[in-house]
């Protein structure tokens, strides 16, 4: 069985998988780049006990990160308590089987690229992927499973937290999608320029990504924790895929393998 582990900048993702692609368990951990090997090997192992599953059934894993900080301990679980070397997205020996064609491959996040290994596999290309993480990321995969580069804008939850940070009179709130637009109050009246104004960002970029890159019909895939609540409000959204990291990590394993 595979160990695969996607740290992103707010959560650390463990999952278990069979041979075959099942997923076996999956579990989270808040990021924190002083926790140590042993602090996520004992939680870990109860949870995969509680799973019905053995450490002993464990036989390799991989590792995707983008807090660097965190890498010597989750290369040092895996070490100690599953007895295997990971792979490492990102590291000279790990082939991702995608060209990665920007100006600075190595400046781009390694949850982007497994990303668009998973993408391209399940759904083709060209098309376009937005993760509603830290970060709301918009992806470009190519035709031939190729990364073409994207945009950064700030997450979502980002956003609340920078208004109640910066203005001493507005709370922090919800994430959830407004009855009416024009809001009565301080509280609806945030959730609507966040909701609604999240939802013209998703559809105001993937329509120029569309015009800039030539190809009027390019899917949108969305994967993140808020994925499924904007994928309701917009048509720009085709397929919401809470996985899609896990099993890039996955199929970038198995590609490795043979």
């Amino acid at each position: 069985m595979l160990l695969a582990i996607d740290s992103g900048n707010t959560n650390i993702v463990f999952a278990v998988f069979g041979d075959d692609g099942t997923v076996m368990g999956e579990w989270r951990s808040s990021t924190d780049s002083n926790k140590t090997a042993d602090e996520f090997g004992i939680w870990l192992e109860q949870l995969i006990h509680l799973q019905g599953l053995s450490r002993a059934d464990i036989t390799s894993a991989i590792v995707s990160t983008v807090v660097p900080a965190t890498l010597f301990s989750l290369k040092l679980l895996c070490h100690k308590y599953f007895d295997c070397r990971p792979l490492v997205i990102g590291e000279p020996d790990v082939n991702l089987g995608i060209e990665v064609q920007v100006d600075r491959p190595d400046d781009v996040g390694a949850d982007r690229l497994v990303n668009t290994v998973a993408a391209h596999e399940r759904y083709g290309g060209p098309l376009i992927v937005v993760d509603f993480g830290t970060a709301t990321t918009f992806d470009v995969v190519g035709a031939d499973g190729s990364y073409q580069g994207g945009v950064i804008a700030p997450g979502v939850n980002l956003s609340l937290e920078a208004l109640h940070q910066a203005a001493a009179r507005l709370p922090r709130i919800a994430v959830e999608r407004p009855k009416k637009i024009i809001g009565k109050a301080t509280v609806p009246a945030m959730q609507t320029g966040i909701f609604w104004g999240y939802v013209g960002l998703v559809e105001g970029l993937v329509s120029r990504i569309r015009a800039e890159y030539g190809a009027s019909d390019m899917p949108v895939i969305a994967t993140g924790g808020l994925a499924p609540l904007f994928a309701k409000a917009s048509d720009a959204i085709r397929e919401t895929d809470a996985d899609l990291t896990l099993r890039g990590l996955f199929t970038i394993n198995r590609r490795n393998a043979s």
